[in-house]
């Protein structure tokens, strides 16, 4: 349970405009997004629904129902959210304040898991750029960044689940390997999940041929816009369906490395 006073609950439930059920102006499904990339939680599915089924009152569940560390980082990010032009608040700043001190006042045996959520911040950040730098028709410096990134964050799984691939594998190898511990450890509960994820494979290793022939890597003649976003779409979509897979399994994340984006 986050350690919120009352004065603080009814200032973050003034400044999030809770009164009538609502939380800002977030529909039902902008509100699960923005909670889920935020903390890797899915605020809908009966975890949440002690208080009642508004939205509102998901989110008073939510903060009865997480530690401080998570509350505090999905408060941090209603600050910044409504810091975008048009959503500024003089009330924003307690959130924010509030936010710091749940933070810090996180245990050390919490520390890696709000590293972790640090990371999820950096990837969706990395995400942003490389789709910016596709939209700019500069998709080489974008795509080779994220294979890059996808190669490191494919490692960083098989050193979590005590698997140790070559150093000169390829980007889809170590994912088949990391994919078929899944499949082993029972991780994986549908058919089609497990053939998704097998198509990953394929998928990466392909994104292996684009960054090598087609992206600064080397003197290649660069791919167009359209494709880039494709390849974009699939690469970052599996990696956000393993990080929630891996926030979700109670295995701690790596302690060298984590995720490095």
């Amino acid at each position: 349970m986050a350690n919120l006073s009352y004065i603080e609950r009814r200032k973050l439930e003034s400044f999030l405009k809770m009164g009538d059920g609502y939380v800002l102006n977030f529909s039902n499904r902008t509100f699960e997004e923005f909670i889920f990339d935020s903390t890797g939680r899915r605020v809908y599915g009966g975890n949440y629904e002690d208080c009642g089924s508004s939205k509102a009152n998901h989110l008073r569940c939510f903060w009865k129902k997480e530690p401080d560390h998570v509350v505090g980082k999905l408060l941090k990010d209603f600050a910044d959210y409504c810091s975008l032009p048009g959503m500024e608040s003089l009330e924003g700043a307690a959130c924010r304040e509030i936010a710091e001190r749940l933070l810090q006042s996180a245990p050390i045996q919490d520390a890696d898991i709000i590293t972790a959520l640090s990371e999820r911040e950096e990837f969706e950040r990395l995400a942003r750029s490389v789709r910016d730098a596709i939209e700019k028709n500069e998709p080489e410096t974008g795509l080779d960044r994220l294979h890059t990134s996808t190669v490191k964050f494919a490692r960083s799984l098989c050193e979590k689940h005590g698997i140790t691939p070559d150093r000169d594998k390829p980007l889809h190898s170590i994912f088949g390997e990391y994919v078929k511990h899944l499949k082993a450890a029972g991780l994986i509960e549908t058919r089609m999940t497990e053939l998704i994820l097998r198509s990953s494979i394929s998928t990466l290793e392909a994104f292996n041929e684009v960054r090598n022939q087609r992206s600064l890597a080397h003197d290649n003649q660069v791919l167009n816009r359209n494709e880039s976003l494709l390849i974009f779409n699939h690469v970052t979509s599996a990696i956000r369906f393993v990080w929630s897979l891996e926030q979700s399994h109670p295995e701690p994340m790596p302690e060298a490395e984590g995720i490095p984006f």
